[in-house]
């Protein structure tokens, strides 16, 4: 089994207000430490669907959950196809939606993918350049290095990883790809180095994080999957549902908080009115009016988490 610390485990499903007899979804499986508390709190008329493009993810699960799976239906996809998935597992339809009582995302990589070197994911380990959360597609961080056009590689760099000295590991990556293909997560983290003031790479994270990060991103098309599925979620919520979502980066969290805003109650009244009379009515209200981070006991136990945010918010 993965070894691996569930990230503010008690919270996001705590967020979820778990009914016995609901219907629950984990959209991002990965470990399996927030299905397994989820299908705990389960009764027999409860039911968890989870969701996971890695094999090894789900076999994992397999054994993690074996006290639970009669209750349990596990899914090999992306999450960005959460509306179509859960109409095929016999989940109760209102309007021609499929309708839950709680959906769960734990986003980003998770920790037993960066572990296992070969998957290329992790700058500490020398490995072919792959980044797949899921193995049967196609694109891979080799293929955007050793293919792509140095002004694109540069904006998902930027974009993505926040990385300010984009420019400079582009064209790094462009002028040492024309002698030879970059092919391995050593190869490239020695030409983000070189591409870094040493003043600059004294100080902060490892200076491939930002870029590794981006690259995974473009990859996995993990914004695009986001937005889809949150929207995909507001839809599938039976009122009072709620959606849990943990973030571990800017571009992520503002995704979630845009996303939930825009379904908020907002009166359109001018301001001097004494009384609402729009009748705006919104469709999702916060849980939590600001984001729930890691405990200092969490971070002394798992590092990793300290960039999470929950965001919580319940369908009306």
């Amino acid at each position: 089994m993965f070894q691996h610390i569930t990230v503010l485990l008690e919270e996001a499903v705590e967020g979820l207000a778990i009914k016995p007899d609901g219907i629950y979804v984990d959209c991002t499986l990965g470990g399996a430490g927030h299905s397994e508390r989820i299908a705990s709190k389960l009764g027999d008329g409860g039911r968890l669907i989870a969701f996971d493009q890695d094999d090894l993810a789900l076999d994992n699960a397999r054994v993690r959950l074996a006290p639970y799976m009669d209750k349990v239906t596990l899914v090999k996809s992306n999450f960005r196809y959460l509306e179509d998935e859960l109409k095929g597992l016999g989940v109760p339809m209102k309007d021609g939606l499929p309708q839950v009582d709680g959906i769960l995302f734990d986003l980003g990589v998770s920790s037993p993918q960066l572990d296992e070197a070969d998957r290329g994911f992790s700058y500490n380990h020398d490995a072919p350049l792959d980044m797949r959360m899921d193995r049967d597609t196609d694109l891979t961080a080799a293929e955007i290095v050793n293919e792509w056009e140095e002004r694109e590689i540069s904006r998902i760099l930027s974009v993505y990883g926040e990385e300010k000295f984009s420019r400079q590991i582009a064209r790094n990556i462009v002028q040492a790809r024309a002698k030879a293909p970059i092919e391995t997560t050593g190869e490239l983290v020695e030409l983000i180095k070189t591409a870094i003031p040493a003043a600059a790479r004294r100080t902060g994270p490892h200076p491939a994080k930002r870029s590794f990060q981006a690259l995974r991103i473009a990859v996995n098309d993990e914004l695009g999957a986001e937005e889809d599925a949150l929207e995909q979620t507001v839809r599938c919520l039976a009122p009072g549902g709620r959606a849990s979502v943990i973030t571990f980066h800017s571009l992520e969290d503002r995704i979630c908080k845009q996303a939930f805003a825009k379904y908020i109650e907002k009166c359109t009244c001018p301001p001097d009115f004494p009384m609402c009379v729009c009748g705006a009515k919104g469709t999702l209200k916060l849980v939590n009016r600001k984001p729930i981070v890691p405990s200092e006991q969490e971070l002394e136990m798992n590092p990793r988490a300290r960039s999470a945010k929950l965001r919580v918010a319940e369908k009306l």
